[in-house]
């Protein structure tokens, strides 16, 4: 009995001793949890980078804008392109230009002296106007005289890149037949530059509803939107390589810009009732206001 006692008792003092262990031992500390800001600062940090390596791509594919001619060299070119031969303009006729001028309906719109006005409504940014302004330039002046007109291109970042071009900004006009009126809404940056007045702001939501550049009305008798011809025709070119190659009847650039040129002519001769008679009268001039009725 004694011998089962202290058998008894030897196996408590060892449960004893195994619950002592047990608790003398240290306790290993719990595991901290992600804090909660990690989350949303990682996915920050991704879109960070993201960002910043389409910008350095941006960076290193936008092609840096052409420097604009000097004062004296614009001049030359301008005076390249707006003395071509009557020939040549009937040789081309419409060329390969689109028909974008439409007849319109409406009071005439007269300008500052009384005279028909021409409404031209569009931005430096824009490769369409890029495209529009050598054409209306180059008819303009077959009625009249410009003045302080520049050289810029179209955006760099935008399609068709740094499409060479003039802009109005600056420009004055003289004419014994019609008024020019030039509003160039947003520079090659889109910072704000001119803004249109209440009319012509209710002409621009007559007949162009989506308020697309350029924008062209003719006395009110006629209005185009867009341009004629794709402004790639002058993609990658230098002014006087444009002005070079409208010598040529038989280049795209005269066929698209010459053509362009026609049909606005064209327009501005129903508005002057066929004067000069020396630009009204050519057969290609004739056959296109037939053409626009």
């Amino acid at each position: 009995m004694s011998a089962k006692r202290n058998a008894q008792t030897r196996k408590q003092q060892r449960a004893r001793k195994q619950q002592q262990a047990r608790q003398a031992a240290p306790q290993r500390k719990p595991v901290a949890g992600t804090p909660a800001w990690v989350g949303p600062a990682g996915m920050l940090g991704v879109i960070a980078l993201v960002v910043a390596t389409f910008l350095v791509i941006r960076y290193y594919t936008t092609p840096p804008a052409p420097k604009p001619l000097t004062t004296d060299t614009t001049a030359v070119v301008v005076g390249q392109i707006t003395s071509l031969p009557t020939s040549e303009f009937d040789s081309i006729g419409q060329g390969t230009a689109t028909n974008l001028i439409k007849k319109v309906s409406g009071s005439a719109l007269t300008g500052t002296t009384g005279k028909p006005e021409v409404l031209y409504i569009g931005a430096e940014y824009c490769p369409y106007c890029a495209a529009q302004r050598w054409p209306l330039i180059i008819a303009l002046s077959r009625f009249g005289t410009f003045s302080g007109l520049k050289t810029t291109s179209s955006s760099s970042s935008d399609i068709y890149p740094n499409t060479p071009t003039f802009t109005f900004r600056d420009a004055t006009y003289t004419s014994q037949y019609i008024d020019f009126r030039s509003v160039e809404t947003l520079d090659r940056n889109q910072n704000a530059l001119q803004s249109p007045s209440a009319a012509e702001e209710k002409l621009l939501s007559t007949y162009d509803s989506v308020g697309s550049i350029p924008f062209i009305d003719f006395g009110n008798r006629y209005a185009s939107v867009g341009a004629s011809y794709l402004p790639d025709t002058l993609g990658g070119e230098s002014w006087q390589a444009v002005s070079a190659e409208l010598q040529d009847p038989t280049s795209s650039q005269a066929k698209a810009i010459i053509g362009s040129a026609n049909l606005i002519t064209a327009a501005i001769c129903k508005l002057t009732s066929d004067q000069p008679a020396t630009v009204c009268s050519s057969p290609a001039i004739v056959a296109l206001e037939n053409k626009l009725g």
